[in-house]
């Protein structure tokens, strides 16, 4: 990854002193392929009990593991991770500091050290975001049922020209379609811009709700609400998104989200 690329497209974290909401947090979303529930068994292992505790001992509290709906139908499963940082000196610095950690490195033995002809996983595809200015702090949602039972809605929006997809960013911050699903519950995880990954120019965003039919009604509340209905028919709002992606996932029963 390119770390000058990075550092040229992401903001100045604000010096010491200044309050952290006026800066944008930094995420990393990880797409693990696992091929077979031999795969996705070693996964959990290490995620559950070597990665996440050891994120958690560096200070970030909230890993979210997600899995696609789908996954037990499919050949080849995906796992979601998504990690927040504070900053991207933090970002950076944490290869070096799980390098130095003796207990992941225990912990994470058959991950780590697993051989060429054995591996715990197929490919790993990566993300990194950045927080929009209308919600730069991740969320955690408050839901009250089951895990299980909940829904996590990650959507990517590509736009077709860099400017296009600027457009649609100002659409979510100044044109207010943040404040918009916070005011119908939306439970949003987080919605940040993507500064490197397969897909781009995009932005990503997750929300979250208690099951289903709750996903489906608050879905057909905001595409009926006033707000939506006028901002979406905006000239200046037109034509800014080409591709969108939705992934529906149940949490993994020992994500932190």
């Amino acid at each position: 990854m390119n770390i000058l690329l990075l550092v040229a497209l992401l903001p100045v974290i604000p010096a010491a002193g200044l309050s952290a909401e006026q800066h944008q947090e930094i995420y990393q979303i990880s797409i693990y392929q696992v091929r077979g529930k031999e795969q996705e068994d070693r996964m959990d292992k290490y995620l559950q009990y070597a990665l996440i505790p050891a994120l958690n001992r560096s200070g970030i509290s909230h890993v979210g593991v997600f899995k696609p709906l789908a996954n037990d139908t499919s050949a080849v499963r995906k796992i979601y991770v998504f990690v927040p940082f504070s900053s991207l000196e933090k970002w950076q610095k944490m290869p070096g500091q799980l390098e130095k950690d003796k207990q992941y490195s225990q912990d994470g033995k058959d991950y780590l050290d697993a051989p060429y002809n054995n591996p715990p996983y197929q490919r790993i595809e990566s993300v990194l975001l950045k927080a929009f200015s209308g919600m730069p702090q991740y969320g955690v949602p408050d839901l009250k049922n089951p895990a299980s039972e909940r829904i996590y809605e990650l959507r990517s929006y590509e736009g077709p020209t860099e400017k296009l997809y600027q457009n649609k960013v100002r659409m979510f911050n100044a044109g207010d379609e943040v404040g918009l699903f916070k005011r119908l519950n939306f439970n949003a995880v987080f919605y940040a811009e993507v500064l490197s990954g397969s897909h781009m120019p995009n932005l990503m965003y997750m929300t979250s709700f208690e099951n289903m039919d709750s996903h489906d009604q608050h879905w057909k509340n905001f595409t009926n609400d006033p707000v939506w209905k006028n901002l979406s028919g905006m000239p200046e709002y037109q034509n800014n998104v080409s591709h969108i992606d939705i992934v529906l996932m149940h949490p993994a029963s020992y994500s932190q989200l």
